[in-house]
């Protein structure tokens, strides 16, 4: 008996040890940070506070999330400096948005790619959108391309950025209806696009479905399209492009969620996989993004992995024929 009593102390002392080596047995012991590569306001800034505003609970991590911004270069700037400074402690998290990091990665000129981070947990799905201003004479994909056509590269319409889910849904627009139209990106990413169509800067815009939900109910836009597969049932009555006749898949739909650097510990990671998804889950949250117009998508860790390593095969076979 005494020899199991021994055993079991060692074996104790053995795990504690361990998780004491590892420096992250009280993860996290302090509040964390997850950095937005766009702007104050736009939909992944608003949904991004919105999914971490439980973090604090005692279900949850513990300790609050606070939002930092980094925008720039459609995203660039925010997932450069995540890549290459971030310290992979688990107290800097990022958001991240799918097609955006991964295209980029693709094209080249920045320095990251999937191989740069962990993912943690999906948030959300939000197709791209294009918008006219509410007193826009086009009230169909129809009229757009038809002036398109009519006037080659003068039909100028916003996006967040270039080889973002906005830029990918304008090429292969383009591609589908046979024009040639004048993509503007905007440096504030998809609040600053929006406003840029309100304000009559340009004639249109691609933009996030979430953004355009909430300044269609202010009664500032009109929504004459959705790149996805299917009607969104945020606004049944706005057809896809398919539809309207336009060969467009799903390529731009916008996943959002969690990642970490590559190298952090194995255990925060698993940590954080366990934890995440159910702050998403939490109904206060669930119901402040409906409210917001804000289409939820929960995925797991791996789920997650599947879905980057699927979509960079997609986008890869897509952008070089783009």
């Amino acid at each position: 008996m005494r020899n199991v009593i021994a055993g079991a102390a060692l074996a104790l002392m053995g795990m504690t040890g361990a998780a004491l080596a590892d420096g992250h047995a009280n993860y996290p012991d302090r509040p964390v940070m997850m950095v937005v590569s766009y702007g104050a306001g736009g939909a992944t800034d608003f949904q991004a506070r919105i999914v971490t505003m439980t973090a604090g609970n005692e279900d949850a991590l513990g300790m609050p999330i606070a939002i930092l911004n980094k925008p720039g270069a459609g995203g660039r700037v925010g997932w450069n400096w995540f890549a290459t400074q971030a310290e992979p402690d688990g107290y800097t998290l990022s958001a991240y948005n799918v097609p955006h990091f991964i295209a980029q990665s693709i094209k080249g000129g920045v320095e990251y790619s999937t191989d740069s981070f962990e993912p943690i947990a999906n948030w959300g799905a939000d197709p791209a959108v294009f918008v006219v201003a509410a007193d826009s004479p086009m009230n169909s994909m129809t009229d757009v391309v038809d002036f398109a056509k009519a006037n080659p590269g003068k039909l100028t319409f916003s996006g967040a950025g270039l080889f973002v889910g906005h830029h990918i849904a304008a090429l292969q627009l383009e591609k589908a209806a046979g024009v040639k139209m004048a993509y503007i990106p905007t440096k504030g990413g998809g609040a600053a696009a929006m406003k840029a169509v309100i304000a009559g800067d340009v004639m249109g815009g691609v933009n996030n479905l979430s953004d355009a939900f909430r300044a269609r109910e202010a009664g500032s836009v009109k929504i004459l399209g959705v790149f996805d597969l299917e009607r969104n049932a945020f606004m049944e009555d706005v057809p896809t492009l398919m539809e309207q006749g336009f060969d467009v898949d799903n390529a731009s739909v916008n996943f959002r969620g969690v990642m970490v650097p590559k190298g952090t510990p194995q255990g925060i990671i698993d940590k954080l996989a366990a934890t995440v998804p159910t702050m998403f889950e939490n109904k206060r949250v669930a119901g402040k993004m409906k409210a917001g117009g804000s289409p939820m998508h929960i995925m797991n860790r791996e789920e997650v992995q599947a879905m980057w390593a699927k979509r960079e095969e997609t986008l890869k076979e897509l952008l070089a024929g783009l």
